[in-house]
């Protein structure tokens, strides 16, 4: 093990040991989020110079359900909940090493879509090539890793200690799903993806961990196709 690799081990170790961990499962249907992308990206790149992936969006879905239920958002000393104000995501992402590393968005309420698509890409560009600084990496409050890059339907990941949920997002696949509509249920062919949350069941628990994720199901499923960046 290179020295990273070590401290990245430590790290797995004790949140498996610190955190009783706990996965909820959810599937979303993001045909909505999907078309209204490949509707924009070429726009918003010739616009914004930027290219616009799915992160900024489902961090934006996940920013908004964290403002509707705090408590996923903060840390535990001894047997005190420090709730943060701070809404700073992390988002996992694979160096060239192959080694693992969490940059973070800080501050991710206050950024608009193209303010958090210019952080997720400068960050993940940072990462690719080992440029990224200390500071970039510090006072993350919630976690979003996106095993679908890898074409992973879904995972079951390890909270990054000291937060209490970690979100994984897994690939998106076109499936024939059945659709409720005015006129009776259909199938139809959708854009499907499988969300899983692990987190702390000491401050956690059953009850607000799903309803959460939920939450964030229910964000992404209700994206709207008509919006501006």
């Amino acid at each position: 093990m290179d020295r990273m690799r070590k401290l990245i081990a430590e790290h797995m170790v004790r949140s498996v040991q610190v955190s009783p961990h706990v996965t909820s499962f959810a599937e979303v249907d993001v045909t909505n989020m999907v078309r209204w992308r490949d509707s924009v990206k070429d726009s918003f790149q010739k616009r914004e110079g930027e290219k616009i992936t799915f992160m900024p969006l489902f961090i934006e879905a996940v920013v908004r359900c964290i403002k509707k239920f705090p408590l996923v958002n903060c840390s535990i000393e001894g047997d005190k909940i420090l709730v943060k104000k701070d809404i700073n995501i992390g988002m996992a992402a694979a160096l060239p090493s192959g080694n693992l590393i969490v940059p973070v968005i800080r501050n991710a309420d206050m950024l608009n879509l193209v303010g958090l698509t210019k952080s997720v890409n400068q960050l993940a560009g940072a990462a690719r090539s080992n440029k990224l600084k200390p500071e970039d990496t510090q006072n993350g409050t919630f976690t979003i890793t996106n095993v679908g890059t890898f074409g992973s339907l879904t995972g079951t990941p390890i909270i990054n200690q000291p937060q209490v949920a970690i979100l994984a997002v897994g690939a998106i696949k076109k499936r024939p799903v059945v659709v409720e509509t005015e006129q009776g249920d259909s199938i139809a062919i959708r854009h499907m993806m499988y969300l899983s949350m692990s987190y702390d069941h000491r401050i956690v628990d059953g009850a607000l961990g799903a309803t959460f994720l939920t939450a964030v199901a229910q964000e992404m499923e209700h994206f709207d196709p008509s919006r501006e960046y």
